[in-house]
């Protein structure tokens, strides 16, 4: 499989969109090529309650390390600066959205050109260009 980006749905059936990013029982994690969707992760939190509490936060972000996004309902402002923190991308939805439709989208944007925010997640993923120190070496760069 060629480089795969990771991302993650907010869901109890692993096939709809049904749960708030801070309140989410489960994330189904899928790596996406252009030519191939594997379900790689099902994550389990058990009953939360939309209380605010941030430290749930910070174990689901962690749980979510290595996705470039996280598909939910809702997402929280103080979740969101944390998961741009972590380099995930939230995307919100409306709810009942289905993860298969979700996938062939993005599936169709890595084929097509991804957005603005997709394109700089896959460049974060490849890290930095070697032909940077190049270009820094023929411009004269010395240490």
């Amino acid at each position: 499989m060629e480089t795969a980006i990771k991302v993650a749905f907010a869901s109890t059936d692993m096939e709809h969109i049904d749960q708030h990013f801070g309140a989410a029982e489960s994330f189904a994690i899928f790596a996406v090529t252009p030519a191939e969707v594997q379900l790689v992760e099902a994550t389990q939190f058990g009953k939360l309650a939309m209380d605010g509490n941030e430290d749930k936060l910070d174990a689901k972000i962690k749980a979510l390390a290595g996705c470039v996004a996280v598909y939910s309902q809702a997402v929280g402002a103080s979740a969101v600066a944390k998961l741009k923190a972590a380099n995930i991308q939230p995307v919100k939805v409306s709810a009942g959205a289905e993860i298969r439709e979700l996938l062939t989208a993005l599936q169709d944007e890595l084929r097509q050109g991804p957005s603005a925010w997709l394109a700089q997640a896959i460049k974060r993923l490849q890290g930095p260009a070697s032909t940077r120190f190049d270009a820094m070496e023929a411009e004269g760069w010395d240490e």
